[in-house]
């Protein structure tokens, strides 16, 4: 009997319209299951719960990752979905709760979604262990709880009191609240055996650099607490598992990838569509939902998910209330509302984002449409890999965009079926996250130095760069060297802030923006902060649920968006500029007829306006300018060297150089994916013809996030395939002039201008065909910025003054200028003496200063000089001045007593205060007012000269520690 996917693909094929435009369809036979046992059996309890859940025999992957497991080794399981990847961690983990109930297991999800649904997994499971197996554990099963952002206050006392044997939470929540509070998880930290990591393909790029110091840190914690955990991993079919969690870990790591589990059959179809993907992709759902088919409709973009929505709200009749939008921006409620509609067979078709290509419950789904080719073979295969999850038939239709990559799969779809899953890629040691992840560990607990943590090469460079920074510091403590005299040693190293997680995101991208509803303030969605320029700015057209917002206002500072409800026809994207410097070149090669480096670059970009496009065939209705602050980041990234011999030849050909220079860019940013495993989003390219570090013309592509992602690496590794690809690709593209297909780009900053596919053609092909080119000069790297070197004044003076009535008797702070001179003392270093002023005396004062090359005190800047410009009119503020306090305030972001680092760094001390000075000017003692000021100053110029000579001073923190402090004066 016909099945209802056949007949739809019977349907689709025979179609007037669409069926002339499949490109390809091929029936992607199912396999039988292939079982194994373990090397040792599993517990009687174990394998009741197995029966009962119809469960005879483990698949062959199963067994294998359970005996690896059982032998105390870490593992990753690399298997298409609906493989039983849950049994390969719950088994052991359960396995170990049996045999010591005290026992505990943390599991780590990218998403609550998933959480929600394991949590239920797992107590499906523990109900049915038989009784007696639970003797041991007082007759309670194992158990487990969620702990996240959802959890009240209430419950998170509760499972912090008395925490399960299984923790399911997140990254975020492992971040922001375990680690930075393990005391109060000592129990689960000590006691801690298996650490289970679900969809770790997911943890690459810029969040995988992010994971891979959350990963170091828990590690550290672990080994504080006595424990050394096991790792279980479990990911989509990326090519380098084992590598992936390598890098994430620096831990040994063995991979199981070949499944035991059976396959139904699945139909692939690959349709290029004559009227632009949205419209195809309208059709298909349209005909599937008259066939009632549970379908999932992925889009590449935010945008044209809702652009779909809006659709299914305007015209899809009858079946409206049965289908939803999903993305990662809608609110927790939204997002929990619509996975139990579709897992409940209440929705039949859901439009999503890459938001549900993981794991998560939404029930057996029949049909999946790829509005897009996601950007990789293992993307493809995840989202497709939701359907025939029951077993039934299923389906898989890839409708083309216009991009690169589209076109490519439609022209070769053999490549597609015979490429294998790509690498997954991250820079484990990203020097702009590395820094931060530093500052939290020290945080949670001081750093000591040659502990395991700093082991690794990249750390000890970037705690070494931090302590001259001063944004680590070293705590140190005095004792008898072998000749009896003293000696300071550093014991460890902590950092400026008790709690500096939350100003680190996890996404990488700066810190999450929340979009407001103007009129109500209720939050509508949000959006990351490197999004927030491109996607956000004033007069952007933000779609949510299918309804337009018009944003009215972006504080970057606030972190807030503003917007309000309103029905436009037209959607906006951003115009600007882009300039790029070298600051070091790591490796070059010669390809072909060029040369090609990797590096690290600093890249400027500055968004100059916005377009505003029809909805309606996306004509150009107006450009309107923003002022919004530039953008810079260092980032890694490759550049390609056109040699000026073809610059000539190419314009002796009348053909427009820099039209074909920006051509080959766009070429191939939108050919690398095909390479790496990466979005044509993730990276950025600027095609100059003429660099002044180069000499001449390049064209760059680089990480488009701070710090690298890796991408630029692999990229470098495969320059030459990536230039014949690129070569192919345009020549390959029916087009006459240039198209999206071939040499166009959708993000753009100059609209695609100028652009010559002509010019790029004959480049390319010059390029292939060339010679390789002689030894050519070093490039100049942009030099690091240094500090300006410290120059001693020949002539300093130490100021300090006391004053005749206090701050309260004047009305405040702000009114020191009221608050006159008892006395003032100058320690002049050019006599070495100390000259003392009255009030009377401050003109004298002023002539005084003014002969110095530097004034130096403690607060001089904010007080002092406030005190002094209610007696005279001279401008203070223009005398060449240090002030310490700001100077260590700048250092650490807090202030610190003189006191406090006179005692630390001098071991001397204040005489008295300022309020004892003020009692004195009273009782008409002068002699001791004088007596204190002068202590005060030469302690601030002993502090001086200490820095000054040992580039150091020390302080003493809120946990009583002894600090060294770098200085710069």
């Amino acid at each position: 009997m016909t099945s209802r996917v056949s007949e739809y693909i019977d349907a689709l094929l025979a179609a007037p319209g669409l069926g002339g435009q499949v490109a390809h369809h091929r029936v992607l036979q199912g396999g039988a299951a292939r079982y194994a046992d373990p090397a040792r059996p599993l517990p009687k309890a174990l394998r009741a719960v197995l029966a009962a859940r119809g469960i005879e025999r483990l698949y062959s992957h199963q067994a294998e990752a359970l005996n690896l497991a059982r032998s105390g080794r870490d593992v990753v399981v690399a298997t298409p979905t609906a493989s039983g990847k849950t049994l390969t961690y719950n088994l052991p983990v359960l396995e170990q709760c049996l045999a010591d109930p005290g026992s505990r297991a943390l599991y780590l999800f990218p998403l609550k979604a998933l959480a929600r649904d394991q949590l239920k997994g797992f107590q499906e499971l523990t109900a049915l262990l038989p009784p007696q197996a639970l003797r041991t554990s007082g007759g309670l099963p194992p158990a487990a709880a969620i702990y996240d952002g959802d959890t009240t206050p209430h419950f998170r006392r509760k499972i912090r009191d008395n925490p399960p044997n299984v923790l399911l939470t997140n990254p975020d929540m492992l971040h922001l609240s375990l680690l930075p509070n393990h005391e109060k998880w000592a129990e689960v930290f000590a006691n801690l055996t298996h650490v289970v990591v679900d969809e770790v393909h997911t943890y690459r790029g810029v969040m995988g650099s992010h994971m891979a110091m959350v990963f170091r840190r828990l590690l550290r914690i672990c080994r504080a607490w006595g424990a050394n955990p096991v790792f279980l991993f479990c990911s989509a079919t990326v090519g380098n598992p084992a590598q992936l969690c390598q890098r994430l870990t620096g831990r040994d790591v063995t991979d199981v990838t070949r499944t035991g589990a059976g396959t139904s059959s699945r139909h692939m179809v690959f349709l290029n569509p004559l009227e632009g993907e949205a419209r195809a992709v309208i059709q298909l759902l349209r005909s599937a939902l008259a066939r009632n088919l549970r379908t999932i409709v992925y889009a590449r973009s935010r945008k044209l998910t809702e652009l779909l929505s809006l659709w299914v709200q305007e015209q899809s009749g009858s079946y409206r209330e049965r289908i939803s939008a999903y993305r990662a921006g809608f609110l927790p409620e939204e997002r929990r509302g619509i996975e139990q509609r579709m897992a409940s067979g209440e929705l039949l078709a859901v439009i999503s984002t890459s938001a549900l290509e993981l794991g998560i419950d939404i029930g057996g789904l029949d049909l999946c449409i790829l509005a897009g080719y996601p950007g990789s073979v293992m993307a493809t295969l995840q989202r497709g890999g939701r359907v025939g999850r029951a077993g039934q038939e299923s389906a898989v239709v890839l409708v083309a965009g216009e991009d690169a990559l589209d076109q490519h799969f439609m022209r070769h779809p053999d490549d597609f079926f015979s490429r294998p899953p790509e690498d997954a890629v991250l820079n484990p040691f990203n020097p702009a996250i590395l820094d931060r992840h530093l500052e939290c560990a020290a945080a949670e607990m001081e750093l000591r130095p040659g502990e395991p943590f700093l082991q690794e090469q990249p750390m000890q460079q970037a705690v070494h760069s931090m302590l001259a920074l001063g944004r680590l510091f070293e705590v140190v403590r005095e004792r008898s060297g072998g000749d009896g005299s003293p000696e300071t040693i550093v014991t460890g190293i902590v950092g400026r802030r008790k709690r500096p997680h939350r100003n680190v995101d996890l996404r990488g991208a700066g810190r999450s923006m929340h979009i407001q509803d103007r009129d109500t303030n209720k939050e509508i969605g949000t959006v990351d902060q490197h999004r927030a320029c491109k996607e956000t700015h004033p007069g952007a057209v933000y779609l949510h649920r299918g309804a337009p917002w018009l944003v009215d206002d972006l504080d970057l500072d606030a972190g807030v968006v503003t917007a309000h409800r309103q029905s436009v026809g037209w959607y906006t994207r951003v115009r600007g500029s882009k300039t790029t410097e070298i600051l070091e070149v790591e490796q070059e090669t010669v390809i072909c007829g060029t040369r090609v480096h990797l590096g690290r670059l600093r890249v400027t970009e500055e968004i100059t306006g916005y377009e505003k496009r029809s909805v309606r065939g996306g004509r150009m209705l107006g450009l309107v300018p923003l002022d919004l602050p530039p953008m810079v980041f260092e980032t890694e990234g490759i550049w390609f060297l056109i040699p000026d011999e073809l610059r000539r030849d190419c314009e002796d050909e009348y053909l427009h150089f820099m039209g074909g220079i920006h051509a080959l860019e766009h070429a191939a940013i939108g050919i690398l994916p095909l390479l790496v495993l990466t979005d044509r989003n993730d990276l950025g390219g600027i095609s100059t013809p003429m660099h002044p570090q180069v000499g001449g013309s390049a064209v760059f592509i680089y990480d488009g996030l701070p710090g690298g992602a890796g991408l630029s690496r692999q990229a470098f590794a495969k320059a030459e395939e990536l230039l014949r690809s690129t070569h192919q690709t345009i020549a390959g593209c029916e087009c006459e002039l240039g198209c999206p297909s071939c040499v166009h780009s959708p993000k753009c900053g100059s609209g695609n201008r100028p652009m010559d596919k002509a010019a790029a053609l004959f480049l390319s092909a010059r390029l292939l065909d060339r010679p390789a080119p002689p030894p050519a000069p070093r490039i100049a790297a942009q030099p690091k910025e240094e500090t300006m070197p410290v120059v001693d004044p020949k002539r300093f003076g130490v100021l300090d003054i006391e004053t005749r009535r206090s701050a309260q008797e004047v009305g405040g702070w702000n009114r020191a200028k009221l608050m006159g001179v008892s006395i003032a003392v100058l320690y002049d270093s050019a006599e070495d003496r100390f000259f003392d002023y009255e009030e009377h005396q401050i003109g004298e004062l002023v002539q005084h200063l003014q002969t110095l090359d530097l004034t130096i005190g403690f607060n001089i800047l904010k007080f002092d000089y406030s005190v002094l410009t209610g007696l005279s009119d001279f401008p203070f503020h223009t005398l060449p001045t240090l002030d310490l306090l700001v100077h260590v305030h700048n250092r650490l972001g807090y202030r610190v007593k003189l006191d406090n680092l006179a005692q630390a760094t001098l071991s001397a001390a204040k005489s008295a205060d300022g309020l004892q000075a003020l009692q004195w000017w009273k009782e008409g003692r002068l002699d001791l007012i004088t007596e204190y000021c002068r202590q005060d100053v030469a302690v601030t110029r002993d502090l001086y000269l200490h820095g000054r000579e040992h580039r150091h001073v020390f302080f003493t923190n809120k946990a009583k520690q002894t600090v060294r402090l770098p200085v710069e004066w």
